[in-house]
């Protein structure tokens, strides 16, 4: 057992919030990301009682980036009345930006250089940042410089030089840039390479519904998930969305596949869905959560990114990750009681614990001399995940750094160790120890 002091210097978290999840297009389709995400900084700072004077330093993590608000993280900042005279910027990388500003505000916090610091991911699909064609652009961008009566013919040149390709509108894809191919295609080529069935898939999606609504009724997520009011009725939304008490295995069956249409195991059932929400942690060292006898949940102990082939292993990032934390850190699977692994897909989440047992896979691409082993199912992700919960692209991580704190503390857990996959290949893996054992 560790001894206090040993902790001294080291991040921890303290609090979190986060709004509900919902689907895109439905409650929060009126707000926007700065909307939720002030929300939940604000709350945060209510919750633990804190004026903002206490902060340090605010970073936020998001993955669609509305133009109006470049560095959304300052003005979130701004909207949920910090002082003006806390520094913030944004993260972006992918499913995981959360995560990274989790991580690297927890360098700052080993380092010396804060003692606390708030963290937080935010993003919206009901408003996504939709551009006109590049060729109406561009012409724009030409009429925009037109002065006067003098450059009228110029305008109407241009206007009546339109086609109907330049009213065409550039929509954001979930795919990536490099080779077109989207996260569900990602996703069912890793399935190809593991053997990962339909029904395996189907399986972990309704364990996942069922894990969330228990969790639900249990009263699990009522201090952390925060009351969002929506204009213009301005309603109270409590809940997540969705969590499924009628989901199972004939229902899901019955679902078509989405990205393969012939062989595909991919489908709407078993695929996480678009999501609006927000999610913010606050940070700091041991000594300085003394000091304002705030209570720390887990101890950021260390981190892992690593990054793969971006088409055949898009979202291979646990199997790429969890094998490097755990070596460096002398663990083995058995020290771990509390797994949080981010769930894009159903197949996804089966086809990282396919490899993460694979001597194979760990000799020939990892270049470690045995495979991690089989993680006990019923250690992860137990009050549900992503393909129940909601997966806010920016907002997941630290929904599931808080997850993984809650429940070393609910578990009387040692370690936990929290991982996911983002766009590109990347991945990561965090470990968290709890400072109360």
């Amino acid at each position: 057992m560790k001894k206090e002091s040993s902790f001294r210097g080291k991040p921890v978290i303290l609090e979190g919030v986060r709004t509900p999840f919902r689907h895109s297009h439905k409650a929060f389709a009126n707000l926007n990301s700065f909307d939720l995400g002030s929300y939940v900084l604000q709350g945060l700072l209510t919750k633990v009682g804190l004026d903002s004077s206490a902060i340090e330093h605010v970073i936020m993590g998001t993955v669609l980036h509305e133009p109006r608000t470049p560095n959304v993280a300052r003005e979130c900042l701004l909207g949920a009345g910090y002082s003006s005279s806390i520094p913030a910027h944004t993260v972006s990388l992918a499913c995981i930006s959360s995560n990274v500003a989790t991580t690297e505000m927890a360098n700052m916090i080993s380092l010396g250089q804060i003692k606390m610091g708030v963290v937080g991911g935010v993003d919206t699909c009901s408003d996504p940042p939709i551009r006109v064609a590049k060729s109406m652009r561009k012409k724009l961008v030409r009429m925009s410089k037109f002065r006067g009566l003098k450059d009228a013919s110029k305008y109407l040149g241009l206007l009546l030089g339109l086609r109907p390709k330049d009213f065409a509108l550039d929509v954001p894809q979930v795919t990536e840039f490099s080779n077109g191919k989207s996260m569900g295609q990602g996703a069912e080529i890793l399935a190809q390479q593991t053997k990962v069935s339909r029904d395996e898939a189907d399986a972990y999606a309704v364990r996942s519904h069922q894990l969330a609504v228990k969790a639900m009724r249990e009263g699990i997520f009522e201090d952390y998930i925060l009351p969002v009011y929506t204009p213009p009725q301005f309603e109270a939304i409590l809940h997540d969305d969705g969590p499924r008490e009628d989901t199972n295995i004939k229902t899901l069956a019955k679902l078509k596949p989405a990205f393969d249409k012939d062989f595909g195991v991919c489908t709407a059932g078993n695929s996480s869905f678009l999501t609006d929400g927000a999610s913010a942690l606050l940070l700091s060292d041991l000594d300085t959560a003394k000091k304002k006898k705030l209570e720390p949940k887990a101890i950021i102990s260390d981190f892992v990114y690593r990054a793969g082939d971006p088409l055949t292993e898009m979202l291979s990032g646990p199997a790429l990750t969890i094998p490097h934390l755990l070596e460096r850190n002398n663990l083995s699977l058995d020290d771990i009681d509390v797994w949080e692994i981010h769930e894009a897909f159903a197949s996804q989440v089966l086809s990282n614990l396919v490899y993460l047992n694979s001597d194979i896979f760990a000799k020939d691409r990892l270049g470690l001399s045995r495979a991690l082993g089989e993680i006990p199912i019923e250690k992860i992700n137990i009050w549900g995940g992503s393909l129940s919960l909601g997966h806010p692209f920016g907002a997941t991580g630290c929904r599931l750094l808080y997850t993984a704190s809650m429940r070393l503390q609910k578990q009387k857990a040692r370690y936990a160790v929290v991982s996911g996959c983002a766009a590109g290949g990347h991945g990561s893996a965090i470990l968290l120890e709890n400072p109360n054992l």
